[in-house]
């Protein structure tokens, strides 16, 4: 299937879901749509970092998070995370809900939800998706995101302050 046929839930502001749309129609007319985003840390807490594919509609090239997609029409945040992990990094693990995300054109007129999800399994990018991947430590993370902000989405960029600020 064409990625510009997929279905999408169509939401308002408070995230209700007022109708469906293609996934080309969405992004043409700036709908309010859904999507989850996934970080993957390792053990020595390491965050996994994927480079968007050159192909892709969207921030092709930028660095974002470890995995990260679209809601299906119908179906739940949790089973879109889960679904994306596998899809994207070719694992599965048990995923801890970190925060929602309103809308915006930071997230791309998303309601974003984000997980945590910590593991060593051995990760295998999908190059269709993902043009490389590797595990950064936060401190390189932090004065990679201050050097060179323009790598890096800006959704992950609002991810991030979030996170550093969670952190202390």
């Amino acid at each position: 299937m064409d990625d510009s046929s997929e279905l999408f839930d169509v939401v308002d502001s408070e995230n209700r879901v007022i109708g469906q749309a293609t996934r080309g129609e969405v992004h043409a007319k700036g709908l309010l749509h859904r999507s989850v985003h996934i970080w993957v840390f390792n053990s020595r807490g390491e965050l996994f970092l994927q480079k968007r594919a050159m192909t892709k509609d969207d921030n092709p090239g930028y660095w974002d998070s470890s995995a990260a997609g679209h809601l299906n029409a119908g179906e739940g945040y949790l089973a879109s995370a889960h679904r994306e992990l596998l899809e994207e990094l070719g694992i599965s693990g048990e995923l801890q809900f970190y925060m929602k995300f309103p809308a915006s054109r930071e997230t791309h007129w998303e309601h974003v939800e984000t997980y945590f999800c910590t593991t060593d399994q051995k990760i295998t990018i999908n190059l269709l998706e993902i043009s490389e991947g590797r595990f950064w430590p936060i401190s390189v993370l932090k004065e990679s995101v201050r050097n060179n902000p323009g790598q890096f989405t800006s959704t992950f960029h609002l991810f991030f302050a979030s996170y550093l600020k969670s952190i202390g």
